[in-house]
């Protein structure tokens, strides 16, 4: 019974934090609206105290107790000298950070279940030096930059791409703590930084060469199949069911129909060879023929339920099939 009477506590709990993180959220665009080219000020900072800082505001207490309380000069002497270092922390902990500027320079296709990378250019205008500065996707680590010798770095740092489509990332965090970490100096920024993220390959065995069926008069014809070809004279052997037998009611000579089949001797990734597999199945495996054929140099071509792309080969045509196999629909089948 407590378990159940629990249960309503743990759902307020939940939709409370939910809705503090959305009214959060909604006060952050406001505040820092996205943007590709964003340089950090003092509307965008936010600085508090470390753990480590309110451990030594507790120390510097005491070591004013206890000097008031023997009368040693020596203690309050060493007393003021830490509480200025502590006033003066947060000046130089804020300009590590304030002036920066971080630009989105472009972001790179994943596959599902891999991590998605966004390369970002950090600068700074002035001559200060700028140290030990993290930019990350929490709970991820991200990248440390340091800037000292040079007034920009580029760096890349990673977002795990669990699922396909278009992912729009979250904030970033960019957080210093320079020079003595009593201090936090931190941003939540939006970069606009969104990730293609593929379907993840899954092996389908050998490239389906010459068997996707023709469209047209293209490919190659076969004897034996189901469209009808011609009429031919009849030959002792020939299938009494393909006999013209209109044609010889009519008083005509006796003919056998021919029928033929064609197929298309290049290369096709085409949705119906997959018959028979669920949607995610059927990507992947398409997928993995994409990167197979690209690799041996074969032209390939892509077709699926509302898009057909001609065979090609190249960076330019193989992003144009990982992109309609990530965009497909999820509903599709």
């Amino acid at each position: 019974m407590s378990v159940i009477r629990d249960l309503p506590r743990q759902a307020s709990s939940t939709s409370s934090r939910n809705f503090f993180r959305r009214l959060g959220e909604r006060w952050l665009s406001r505040r820092a609206p996205r943007s590709r080219d964003i340089t950090l000020n003092h509307s965008r900072l936010f600085i508090l105290p470390t753990r480590a800082g309110l451990g030594y505001l507790l120390i510097t207490a005491l070591l004013w107790l206890l000097a008031t309380n023997y009368e040693n000069n020596l203690v309050f002497a060493l007393t003021f000298l830490l509480i200025s270092v502590f006033v003066i922390l947060p000046v130089h902990t804020f300009a590590n950070l304030s002036g920066l500027r971080l630009q989105l320079l472009g972001t790179e296709a994943a596959f599902a279940g891999d991590f998605a990378e966004a390369h970002i250019n950090l600068s700074r205008a002035d001559k200060r030096q700028r140290e030990w500065i993290q930019i990350c996707w929490p709970p991820e680590e991200g990248a440390y930059v340091d800037l000292c010798e040079e007034p920009s770095a580029d760096f890349r740092i990673a977002l795990p791409a669990l699922q396909r489509g278009r992912i729009q990332a979250p904030r970033l965090r960019v957080e210093s703590r320079f020079p003595l970490g009593l201090f936090r100096c931190w941003s939540r920024i939006d970069l606009d930084v969104e990730f293609l993220v593929c379907p993840r390959p899954l092996a389908a065995g050998p490239l389906p060469l010459g068997k996707a069926q023709a469209e047209g008069t293209s490919g190659q014809v076969r004897r034996g199949g189901d469209d009808y070809a011609s009429l031919k004279p009849y030959q002792p052997g020939d299938s009494l069911r393909h006999l013209a037998w209109k044609q010889y009611a009519a008083g005509r000579d006796l003919y056998s129909k021919e029928y033929e089949s064609r197929t298309d001797t290049r290369l096709w990734l085409d949705w119906e060879l997959l018959d028979g597999r669920d949607v995610e199945t059927r990507l992947s495996n398409l997928c993995d023929w994409v990167l197979q054929a690209e690799k041996q140099g074969i032209a390939y071509g892509l077709r699926i339920p509302g898009t057909t792309l001609p065979p090609s080969l190249g960076t330019e045509h193989q992003q144009r099939v990982l992109s309609a196999l990530a965009l497909f629909p999820k509903w599709g089948g």
